[in-house]
């Protein structure tokens, strides 16, 4: 089979695109999928370079987030049917742990045999293009923004880093809730796109110091008072940004993470923690109803994932490189 493999962690242009890599077979309790689409996250580039603490097997087929149809059944499934349309849940939640795409062989490539338990049934509104942006990026946003940040109508809400896939689903969210969306990009065609899918202002970070904007759309924060700055600030590059993020919000305002892209480990100054309220909420990931929320949307004709490009699966490389230099708006999908 057609599949991009890693033998050992690299940087860019490492992994090795094969025509004749030995097809699995799924074993007892596990179904082979025929991959459809892939699409890539920053996940995957901290999986090539290699992550503390994470020993990953090799050779190593990465792509945690996938969807196709059902080639052949392992020992034991029942509930599934081969050629039924299935988008693959990552997170292991039944057996040892870790991830699909990172443990385990993933989606970057013609076959994946997975345990049965990381299968989702697509509903037949859900291209395999869209279920393949789900998982890790739609997922995690609408965890974040939703069932975490519990965002509101008439929310005003600060994106960073909203060109990428978390924080495109982020701003699509935000809208469908009702609320008032400030997106920061870096590039002025990324930041009329992000007007184009519906972000009421746009702020090239680059350019322009955004809590300053924010002091002059809404005023500053008043720590006796509930009023100016933003009421969310959704921040998953940490480093420079974290401190910033913190003034920009009102009395009792959010700031939501789940990620750190720019930097763990961030100054801080608790100063604006305390004495203005500020909820620092964590986001890890998502849960099996999250994904059920983001196929329901797409379903009802409510939400389209925003693809940037679709590849072929031997310019997995070019594909890792639009990720880690920030040139994609959205998700970028590989098609084997």
């Amino acid at each position: 089979m057609k599949a991009a493999v890693i033998y050992e962690h690299g940087g860019p242009g490492s992994i090795q695109y094969k025509t004749d890599y030995p097809d699995p077979a799924p074993a007892a309790g596990e179904a082979l999928l025929r991959v459809r689409a892939c699409t890539l996250n920053y996940h995957d580039i901290f999986t090539r370079r290699g992550m503390p603490g994470i020993k990953v097997p090799m050779p190593a087929i990465m792509g945690l987030d996938f969807a196709g149809e059902i080639a052949a059944l392992g020992a034991g499934v029942s509930g599934w049917k081969i050629g039924e349309r299935a988008m693959i849940d990552p997170v292991d939640r039944v057996g040892a742990g870790g991830l699909v795409g990172e443990v385990r062989p993933g989606g970057l490539a013609e076959l994946c045999a997975v345990p049965v338990h990381h299968l989702v049934r697509l509903p037949a509104e859900v291209s395999f293009e869209d279920a393949a942006c789900l998982p890790v990026a739609y997922g995690t946003a609408i965890r974040m923004m939703y069932t975490i940040g519990q965002i509101q109508p008439k929310d005003r809400i600060l994106v960073l880093g909203a060109s990428g896939g978390v924080g495109t689903a982020a701003v699509l969210l935000s809208k469908l809730a009702g609320a008032e969306v400030i997106a920061c990009a870096s590039s002025a065609a990324k930041l009329e796109r992000l007007g184009k899918i519906g972000a009421d202002h746009v702020i090239d970070y680059t350019k322009e110091d955004f809590v300053k904007w924010v002091y002059g759309k809404y005023g500053k924060p008043h720590r006796r008072k509930f009023e100016g700055g933003v009421d969310v600030v959704v921040n998953f590059t940490g480093g420079d940004t974290w401190v910033p993020s913190l003034r920009a919000v009102h009395r009792r305002g959010k700031v939501l993470t789940c990620g750190a892209t720019a930097g763990f480990d961030p100054k801080e100054d608790l100063r604006y923690v305390w004495s203005f309220e500020i909820q620092v909420l964590g986001s890890n990931s998502f849960m099996p109803e999250d994904l059920t929320a983001l196929l329901d949307l797409i379903r009802q004709g409510k939400l389209k994932p925003i693809i940037d490009k679709e590849l072929p699966l031997s310019e997995v490389n070019e594909a890792f490189r639009l990720i880690e230099e920030r040139e994609v708006f959205g998700k970028v999908v590989l098609k084997p």
